[in-house]
């Protein structure tokens, strides 16, 4: 690829262009280029409704939402078909100004009549696809929408308006195929990518619970013993230790980094700017959170790995692990599983909350009874397992990461 400038006028280039293709791209309106749907379904062609995803496009309401929350009588609804194109007014987190999709896993499908929808009348249909996935077309959405101004949470946006927008585009259809085929590659890429991220963390779950629900043994069978039933307070002490002006980074609890900086995870502090009434805790010492959340239905419990100190909000119970009965290698990857979330649900009043958190007491949080093996070689090869395990994941993520980071800063140089 070679880099180029743009020009002035109505005139432009990408900043990034394949060798061969030196013509500027010209400016076209929607309607130069795109014819508007409005065929409906009053004959009743198709029972799919569609919503839009974000990640996957136009896919089928039930199953996106699990739930069908479409009207009844879809006979007015707007008839898409395969290869056309759906404009979603509605906005999102990442999608300020609505979101265009192609319909391409199903023959047709139904859209209510609040989408803007139409079928292309030239250009390579994949390339305008990737280019209404680059969102260089907000800002033509931004200056005919009234500023913040929203209608039934949908952007004010009329159709005559939506097809008068102006986008710089390439008329050579062998630049649009060459742009379309490289971002076709990279998306693949980055599914397969996906997927293998899915595949790492779903069999992590699962050794995981295998291993704590003692289903899974790494000891050979003579040298297995039976695991032990420890309160907490047999293996842990509780932290009480205050800030006192000892660190300034403030902790939170993060489900892919543990304990981390608040300024890093939420750029910006929500902790008191008076922290010397805070915990302080040192590195390898825990902090549980009680607040629950889809993937924590029992809250958190975290280890600090990151830093030599932080403090943490005294809502959390804080402790340390006696290396002596179990390592905190081992401890780490037990609060990881689930099998802890039951000795928990036994103490905590149910439906409980104080301050948003599950209702446990410290007293009976480490009174919790947990089943462990008090063999230190059995805790030592368990750590080591599920620390490689760990680490696959985390490379695998970072790749994942690294590709969507290129996927994205391409898309922002390829299209005007």
């Amino acid at each position: 690829m070679t880099k180029t400038s743009s020009s002035n006028g109505l005139e432009k280039c990408p900043k990034l262009r394949f060798p061969g293709f030196d013509e500027p791209w010209e400016i076209n309106k929607l309607s130069d280029f795109a014819q508007r749907v409005i065929r409906k379904n009053n004959a009743n062609q198709t029972n799919l409704t569609l919503t839009i995803s974000s990640k996957d496009g136009l896919v089928d309401q039930i199953s996106y939402f699990n739930k069908k929350i479409a009207s009844k009588d879809i006979s007015n609804y707007y008839l898409l078909l395969n290869g056309e194109f759906a404009y979603n007014k509605s906005y999102s987190v990442g999608y300020d100004f609505g979101s265009i999709k192609r319909l391409d896993r199903y023959p047709m499908g139904a859209l209510s009549s609040l989408y803007i929808c139409f079928a292309l009348k030239k250009y390579n249909s994949d390339f305008i696809k990737t280019y209404f996935d680059s969102l260089k077309w907000y800002h033509e959405i931004y200056m005919i929408s009234a500023e913040g101004a929203r209608n039934h949470g949908l952007l004010n946006v009329s159709a005559d308006k939506f097809f008068d927008t102006k986008h710089y585009l390439p008329n050579n259809l062998k630049e649009q195929n060459k742009i379309a085929n490289f971002l076709n590659l990279l998306n693949r890429r980055i599914d397969i990518q996906q997927t293998l991220v899915d595949n790492l963390k779903k069999y992590k779950r699962g050794v995981f619970e295998a291993i704590f629900s003692r289903t899974l043994r790494l000891m050979p069978r003579v040298s297995q013993a039976e695991w032990t039933a420890f309160k907490l307070s047999d293996f842990a002490t509780r932290i009480t230790r205050k800030n006192n002006g000892a660190t300034d980074i403030p902790l939170t609890i993060s489900a892919q980094y543990g304990l981390i900086d608040q300024r890093d995870f939420f750029s910006k502090v929500v902790a008191s700017t008076d922290m010397s009434g805070y915990y302080m805790l040192h590195r390898g010492e825990y902090a549980y959170n009680r607040s629950t959340s889809n993937d924590y239905p029992f809250g958190s419990i975290k280890r600090l790995d990151l830093y030599d100190k932080g403090a943490v909000s005294t809502l959390y119970l804080c402790f340390a692990i006696k290396e002596e009965v179990i390592l905190s290698d081992f401890a780490k990857w037990y609060f990881e599983s689930s099998q802890w979330y039951r000795s928990v649900n036994e103490i905590c009043a149910e439906g409980a909350r104080n301050h948003g958190l599950l209702n446990v007491p410290t007293d009976g949080f480490f009174n919790t009874v947990h089943i462990l093996p008090s063999d230190i070689e059995e805790q030592s090869r368990i750590a080591a397992f599920l620390s490689r395990i760990h680490e696959k994941v985390i490379q695998a993520q970072e790749e994942l990461d690294e590709l969507n980071i290129l996927r994205k800063g391409l898309m922002q140089q390829l299209f005007i």
